[in-house]
């Protein structure tokens, strides 16, 4: 939530475009020379748990404590393989950036989708949805497929703030030639260090989490022209800003700037 004390964390200067795109290219080599190597792991894993269920003689009745124990480092072995394999595809995704496919998309429209998506498993975990959309909006230039992505990763980052439930607010306003998109939570918030290092790459709070979600997230951004800033308050939560040029020149819908108040 936005207060007096509150952060914000600017764009940084990008890295020079060949130095990127050859970066790019090696780090996407090595991701997938990791990737092979842990696909063969994770099947044997599976096969191993496989036979064991198969040699065991169910006359014996319950395992052994022994037994247990190796089935419990067997099943550890395979979460943490599967968390490898999702670094690795989240590392992926922030490598292959800069080949982006824009058209005229209908913004509202977007988000709206997104969210009824997400919607059910919010409602199981007790968060409400209150979306202020605009009934006419320029378009905007996007990749909807890239965006959508990005938008995804806010909406769960939002969701993991709030174990207990809560209020996630989603706005669109037009700023005279851009369109500004909030995603406010009424989670746990960020200490300084976090809203400072939130976008940096590998910076992660969470025990699984990958350290490239935002960071991806503001390179798909920049990569549409525009920006993303957060303001965020400890116990109070985080506020996410999203700021994208408009289509002025063609426009979505009829009439004025009339918001769409609406509840999740």
């Amino acid at each position: 939530m936005q207060t007096e004390e509150s952060a914000e964390k600017r764009r940084p200067a990008s890295e020079p475009p060949d130095q990127m795109a050859f970066l790019s290219r090696l780090a996407g080599g090595l991701a997938h020379e990791i990737k092979n190597p842990l696909s063969t792991m994770s099947i044997n894993l599976a096969l191993l748990e496989e036979e064991w269920g198969r040699s065991r003689d169910p006359r014996r009745g319950e395992p052994t404590a022994r037994e247990t124990r190796c089935l419990k480092r067997l099943q550890t072995l395979q979460g943490e393989v599967r968390r490898l394999e999702n670094i690795v595809e989240d590392f992926l995704r922030y490598a292959r950036g800069g080949v982006i496919n824009r058209s005229p998309c209908d913004l509202p429209g977007l988000v709206r989708g997104v969210l009824e998506f997400t919607a059910t498993e919010d409602e199981q975990l007790e968060i409400r949805h209150h979306l202020g959309l605009p009934s006419s909006l320029p378009l905007v230039m996007l990749d909807a497929g890239m965006f959508r992505q990005a938008l995804m990763n806010l909406v769960v980052n939002a969701r993991q703030a709030m174990p207990s439930g809560g209020e996630l607010i989603v706005r669109i306003k037009r700023r005279g030639n851009f369109a500004e998109l909030t995603l406010t939570d009424t989670g746990v918030g960020m200490s300084e260090e976090d809203l400072e290092r939130c976008f940096d790459i590998y910076w992660s709070t969470k025990r699984d989490g990958s350290g490239l979600g935002l960071a991806t997230v503001r390179r798909i951004i920049e990569e549409h022209d525009g920006t993303i800033a957060v303001v965020s308050e400890r116990g109070r939560g985080t506020s996410f800003s999203i700021v994208l040029p408009l289509v002025v020149e063609i426009t979505h819908g009829t009439g004025g700037e009339a918001e769409e108040e609406e509840e999740g």
